[in-house]
């Protein structure tokens, strides 16, 4: 039975036959794979489906006449047959590559920089051209040749893998070479080469010759440069025609030329140097030193090199895989100075260029593919290469070449799956499963949803019904386990913390901390002046701006040095604000010392703060999901919003927009200085001239009944007394409009500025910059046009004299003599409300700084936060300043501020989020700022009011981004063709997420309401109903729905776990009876009957067995 090659859809890489490898000899082979229906049992740890593609070998021996043909994941046990399903459940490949790869706690290997060279012929000359290089994402070389393409994602043919996978399996594999030069790995190549009865000994030459010329790499540059590039070094790798000229007799010279210049040092010594033209050398020459594109490499990065060209004098290819055993410098083999660790060549005949760069194309994608470089540093043979193409080609998707133009280059992924996620699923990958598609039970799918435990893409085709991979589970780190110990907890938070203590302060010196500094600042001193005014107003100046100022100084600089999570910032709030107002009405109502009163009132809150850290109360902020965080996190968001809105609309209220202005009666408009009716007769109070153009000083006494009132300017009629009469008098043209345009203008530059980062204009140090500093430079910008138009917006006041706000009140409240004893015990219950308040305001912000997305490497601390809240709350109450509280807003825009990003990626790759820079000196700085602000008065005097409440609005609106809640609610004005790919929405219908969504907006807007009213003192009671509804949410959603768009309540993560347990244990019986049961044969057996079919040595179906080898082969 004569298998012919091309019926079997497999092309060879040389019209002339390959030489036979020795088993091979007698028969041809061919390799088949076919689909075979699965059993329904799971493995008992299993996490998705078998292998819908189960790899058969056949072995076949003319003779015979009937042969069963096993796959190999199905043994016969000793017991008549029976079959092991749980090593069924595995492919071959991924079999063998969980063996290659071994522990996952090993070391990383290092990143692999690929580049790939093709031989360039000029007559007679040659040399090697920088054709493409890879780090993550390919980049070729344009056919100008003046100009690397963008990165993208490399698109490769399915037929180019599969020569690829026979080169490796006809060709030289050399692994663990003890080589350091390019002479010595070429002298050893085609040696092997010679010895299997590859290569003809007399080409040895010939072969040499061409592997050793001269590499060309892609560093050019145009004579016109961009403006990005200026200010970088002139790189010497503009080369001028002369250095091509000068290269061309190089090009003659033959590789013995060269053996005689190196005869001291050629052999097998690691200290020979390279024969390359132009390229004897193991250190980097200059050109590869200056090379810019070294900052997009890894550090301790390792290089593949592949090289592929056609030549004329051979008639098979000459195929060699190596690796050496140490990474060594190549000369200029590389572009960049990376040592060379993998190095892959393809000579073959002339006439099919475009066959072997596609091959090339295909290894070096492979080599960065960040499992199959893990299997080709840890492969120990051939076999091994094979599996990890193998299951590379279990894994990629096919796209139809009528659907798809190969020339269209794909933009890099925002996101990509890791290769952790193809480790684990080894035993049970599941190749059918593409695209995100959802098999059986819906696997998790890419895209990202917003925020955490609903957003996470999956990798491919999990399992089935309830083994589907499901979103990360409602996890809280053991700072919330109750300790049943007295202040168990908070010993637990010291002791968690104090290993950190250092690092936080050294962790804060980087430049990325003064724009965090700046901009904090900006926030909490206007916060302090808003809150202050208001408090002055609410409590009859007792305490006003000046104690909000030093109030706000000493609370959060000791909660930034000592706390659990110094990320958070302290701000006073707007239901402590309520609860002041309520309480100083009712003392005053009822004949009570406010100051008094409100001092034990704190004292019994703070009591009651230490009674929960020393109980662990915190632990029942578990029970805090979703739902509940980002409730409350948006209501104080539009907080911001519309306060920074309202304020805006004041000032319109305040300087109004002449909308009754008519030109024609422009002669109407006038404002005139009358004298008073009694007029003193001189005056020595005023400094300013009297008049325009006179130099007059009114420090010497002077005739007032005599003075021309007509002639003063506005300021120095109302000092001396006088009236001003007239229908413009009020007016102050374009005030109001130029308050907007501070204010909207702050706003939209911020925000742009801070995508800035992710333009493509400028070097990417100066878009970082640009954008770490966005608030700082939008405020000077809009402070120097507020100067230049010389208006008299709203500016900021700060106090200038430390001293009470009011004159009969002191530094320090005693605790006895004003009011009735009974008032002392009875306080408690006001202070209970307190004491829910600061607790929920406390522990959900806490929560919403530490969830998992932030990503967070020191431990938090809750119980401790909640000890020097209770502690600053007795003190601040002993002094007479306000109380202070978490503030949302302010902390989450601090995370942003010190978010981190890998400081070097690939090209084309998206920067990675690598965390937060957890310190204490951000906050501890903030607020010392915020101390000696009172003496930076002089200086705060020029930033308009407008421009900070831009500020404000940015921070709400900032603060808005991630929230899940917020994406839902966009998708009411979506049609669902255009709603982007949320995982959420591929498992949960869309109806039962609007209904969610719903809930959560009535839920937003009650709370709302009650924040407007009076009744805004129970809003902390509130705060714990919406974790009332979203218990009762239970009635109404599935465990499934709620786990993607909210998350699953602790106990019923307990309860979800043991169901699961109970049903793996079930099938594992199941399977196990099953199996000891007489049963027909698998169907992964075939027989085939032999006895009518003519036997013929020279005709028949051959098969080698590969260890543990699959997917389409052959070998002819």
């Amino acid at each position: 039975m004569k298998v012919d090659e091309e019926k079997a859809g497999v092309k060879k890489l040389d019209p002339t036959s390959y030489k036979r490898r020795q088993p091979e000899q007698d028969f041809p082979s061919i390799h088949i794979g076919f689909p075979v229906p699965s059993y329904s049992q799971r493995k008992s740890d299993s996490k998705g489906h078998l292998s819908g593609l189960q790899k058969v070998q056949w072995s076949l021996k003319p003779g015979k006449p009937q042969q069963e043909l096993a796959g190999p994941g199905i043994r016969a046990s000793s017991q008549g047959g029976a079959v092991d399903f749980t090593k069924r459940t595995r492919s071959p490949a991924a079999e063998q590559l969980q063996d290659i790869l071994g522990e996952e706690d090993e070391a990383p290997n290092p990143t692999l920089f690929t580049e790939m060279d093709t031989l360039q012929h000029d007559g007679d000359q040659m040399e090697w051209k920088e054709s493409a290089r890879w780090i993550k994402f390919e980049e070729k070389v344009e056919e100008g040749g003046e100009r690397w393409s963008k990165p993208h994602v490399s698109t490769l043919s399915l037929h180019s893998l599969f020569e690829l996978r026979t080169c490796l399996q006809t060709g030289t594999v050399l692994l663990d070479l003890d080589s350091c030069s390019l002479p010595q790995i070429i002298d050893d190549v085609i040696e092997k080469q010679i010895e299997d009865g590859l290569l003809r000994p007399e080409l040895r030459e010939r072969v040499s010759y061409v592997l050793l010329r001269k590499h060309r790499h892609q560093t050019k540059k145009p004579i016109h440069r961009s403006l990005a590039d200026i200010g970088k070094s002139v790189s010497t790798t503009n080369r001028s025609s002369a250095r091509s000229s000068s290269a061309g007799p190089t090009l003659h010279r033959s590789t013995e030329d060269l053996r005689i210049r190196q005869s001291t040092s050629y052999g097998h010594l690691c200290h020979a140097q390279s024969r390359s033209m132009n390229d004897i050398s193991h250190t980097p020459n200059t050109d590869q030193r200056k090379n810019k594109f070294m900052k997009k490499i890894p550090k301790d990065s390792e290089a593949s090199n592949v090289l592929v060209g056609e030549v004329d004098f051979l008639d098979q290819p000459f195929i060699a895989f190596v690796r050496l055993v140490q990474s060594a410098m190549l000369g200029g083999v590389t572009e960049v100075p990376v040592p060379t660790r993998f190095l892959f060549i393809l000579l073959g005949p002339s006439g099919r260029a475009k066959s072997y760069n596609e091959i090339g194309r295909a290894i070096a994608t492979l080599m960065v593919d960040d499992l199959f470089s893990d299997v080709a540093y840890k492969a120990r043979n051939r076999e091994d290469l094979i599996a990890g193409i193998d299951e590379f080609l279990d894994e990629v998707i096919v796209l139809p070449p009528g659907e798809w133009d190969p020339n269209i280059r794909i933009e890099p992924p925002k996101k990509v799956p890791s290769a952790d996620k193809r480790k684990s699923v080894f035993s049970l990958a599941e190749p059918g499963q593409m695209n995100g598609s959802v098999g059986g039970g819906g696997a998790s799918a890419g895209g990202g949803g917003s925020g955490g435990g609903a957003g996470g893409s999956g990798a491919g085709g999990v399992g089935s019904g309830d083994e589907a991979e499901m979103p990360a589970m409602h996890e809280i780190g053991e700072e919330l386990i109750w300790t049943g110990r007295f202040f168990g907890g908070l010993c637990l938070d010291v002791k968690r913390k104090l290993p950190w203590f250092p690092s936080d302060f050294y962790d804060g010196f980087h430049l990325q901390s003064i724009s965090a500094v700046l901009f904090i600042y900006l926030g909490c001193i206007t916060n302090a002046i808003t809150f202050g005014g208001l408090l002055g107003d609410a409590t009859d100046n007792y305490q006003g701006v000046m104690e909000s100022f030093l109030g706000t100084a000493m609370a959060g600089s000791l909660f930034c040095l000592f706390s659990g999570q110094p990320l958070i910032i302290l701000s006073s709030t707007g239901p402590i604000l309520i609860f002041e107002k309520l309480l100083f009405d009712f003392s005053k109502a009822n004949g009570l010392d406010y100051m008094e009163f409100r001092l034990w009132i704190g004292l019994h809150s703070a009591i009651q703060c230490l009674i929960l850290v020393a109980t662990d109360a915190s632990f029942i902020i578990k029970y805090i999901t979703r739902f509940t965080e980002e409730g409350f996190s948006t209501l104080i968001s539009f907080i911001f919003i519309y306060d920074a809105i309202k304020k805006m609309i004041g000032a319109f209220k305040y300087y109004p927009i002449n909308t009754d202005f008519k030109p024609d009666f422009i002669t109407t408009y006038k404002c005139e200085c009358v004298a008073p009716d009694t007029v003193n007769t001189t005056t020595v109070n005023a400094s300013a001239p009297l008049a325009p153009n006179t130099n007059t000083s009114l420090y010497t006494p002077l005739n007032l009944t005599a003075l021309d009132w007509s002639l003063l300017s506005k300021k120095e009629c109302l000092s001396y007394g006088g009236r001003l009469l007239g229908s413009s008098c009020q007016f102050v043209p374009d005030l109001a409009l130029m308050s907007f345009i501070l204010f909207f203008g702050t706003y939209s530059m911020t925000l742009t500025l801070k995508k800035f980062k992710f333009s493509r204009y400028f070097p990417t140090k100066v878009r970082t910059l640009v954008a770490d500093f966005s608030i700082v430079f939008s405020i000077l910008l809009f402070c120097g046009i507020d100067a230049c138009f010389g208006l008299q917006t709203p500016k900021l006041h700060v106090p200038s004299v430390i001293k009470p706000t009011r004159p009969d009140r002191g530094w320090f409240v005693a605790p006895f003599g004003k009011n009735p004893w009974w008032v002392y015990p009875a306080s408690i219950l006001p202070a209970l409300l307190v004491t829910i308040l600061i607790f929920m305001d406390q522990q959900i912000t806490a929560v919403i700084v530490n969830r998992k997305e932030n990503k967070l490497r020191k431990a938090a601390g809750y119980h401790l936060d909640l000890f020097w809240v209770g502690i600053l709350m007795a003190l601040c109450s002993f002094t007479g300043l306000p109380w202070y509280v978490a503030a949302t807003v302010i902390s989450i825009a601090h995370i942003d501020s010190l978010k981190m990003e890998t400081e070097t990626s690939a090209p084309g790759e998206q920067p990675q989020f690598l965390g937060v820079r957890e310190q204490r000196v951000t906050g501890v700085m903030v607020f010392i700022l915020t101390g000696i602000s009172v003496f930076l008065a002089p200086i705060l005097k020029y930033i308009p009011m407008p421009v900070l409440y831009g500020v404000f609005l940015y921070m709400g609106v900032a603060s808005l981004n991630g929230i899940q809640f917020w994406e839902r609610c966009k998708l009411f004005l979506m049609p669902a063709k255009h709603q982007p790919d949320h995982a959420f929405l591929r498992h949960v219908p869309l109806r039962r997420i609007h209904l969610f969504t719903l809930v959560q907006i009535l839920c937003l807007a009650l709370l709302w309401i009650l924040k407007s009213t009076m009744a805004a003192i129970i809003f902390p009671v509130m705060i714990l109903g919406l974790i009332i509804v979203r218990r009762l949410l239970d009635l109404i959603f599935s465990q499934h729905d709620l786990a993607w768009i909210d998350n699953i309540l602790p106990e019923k993560d307990k309860k979800e776990t043991d169901k699961k347990k109970k049903r793996r244990k079930e099938v594992h019986e199941t399977a196990e009876k099953e199996v000891a049961m007489p049963q027909f044969l698998p169907p992964s057996v075939v027989k085939i009957p032999m006895e009518g079919i003519p036997s013929d040595p020279q005709n028949g179906i051959h098969c080698v067995a590969r260890k543990r080898s699959s997917s389409w082969s052959y070998s002819l």
